[in-house]
Formats: structure tokens, C-alpha cells, sequence
């Protein structure tokens, strides 16, 4: 497990967007993500189950993963991730946490945000070796 690191051409202070992300999370869900993180982590790729945290995500998200856990005063916690199989020099598929989100209960991420997120991964994509840390 890796997390993207912003290329210092496109972000000098090389920002990490989904470390940012789970850091801000409320410590109790920061410990549900990072289990979560684990476990994929650990099992075959494309293999792990995920129990409603861990979902394959569909449509202009397509390739993307979404790790998925409940906060206090009603907020949901979204991390959003890749599994990189083109990565130079690694022998193994990464699993890189790119970015994250948070929105109030029952509300859905505005049609921007997945674009700012898509952004993120075409971003890591372009350039390999990968830039992460």
C-alpha cells in the first residue's frame, strides 16, 4: 500500500491528497480505513470482499475503488484508490490511496469532486515510475 505523492511540477510542496484526506478523518474512522487498508492490502488483488467498506466503483469512476466508513455527527468518509499493475520496478500490484473525501449523511459527492478525484489518478498515472510515498 503506497499513497500518492503530487510531483513537485504540478505541487511543489509534493501534497499527499488521500494521506491528507484519512489524517483529517476523526480518529475513529481512521482506524476502520487503515483495518480496511490492511486487509485489501493483504489478500489476493481483486480478491477481497470488502464487507461494505471496500467497493468497486462504476460508471466515470470505472477502475476506481472506494473505501467507504461512517464518522460522527453523521458524516461519510470516502477514500478513493487504484490498483496499480504498470507500476516500474514493483513486483507486485500497488494498491494507492489517491485522494478522499467527506460529505453530511445522505448526500452525494457533487459531479466535481469526482472529477478533482479523477484528476488526482491521471495524474499519478502519467508519470512511472510512480510518484508515491
Amino acid at each position: 500500500m503506497v499513497y500518492f505523492r503530487r510531483h513537485a511540477s504540478d505541487d511543489p510542496s509534493q501534497t499527499e491528497p488521500g494521506r491528507g484526506a484519512l489524517n483529517s478523518y476523526p480518529t475513529s474512522v481512521r482506524a476502520k480505513i487503515r483495518a480496511v487498508l490492511i486487509a485489501v492490502a493483504a489478500a489476493p488483488p481483486k480478491r477481497f470482499a470488502g464487507g461494505g467498506y471496500w467497493e468497486a466503483m462504476k460508471g466515470e469512476m470505472s477502475g476506481w475503488f472506494e473505501i467507504r466508513a461512517d464518522g460522527p455527527g453523521r458524516h461519510h468518509c470516502r477514500l478513493f484508490c487504484l490498483l496499480d499493475y504498470a507500476a516500474q520496478g514493483r513486483e507486485k500490484p500497488l494498491l494507492v490511496v489517491v485522494d478522499g473525501r467527506d460529505k453530511p449523511f445522505r448526500t452525494t459527492l457533487s459531479a466535481s469532486d469526482y472529477v478533482a478525484v479523477r484528476r488526482m489518478g491521471q495524474e499519478y498515472l502519467a508519470r512511472n515510475p510512480r510518484s508515491v510515498s
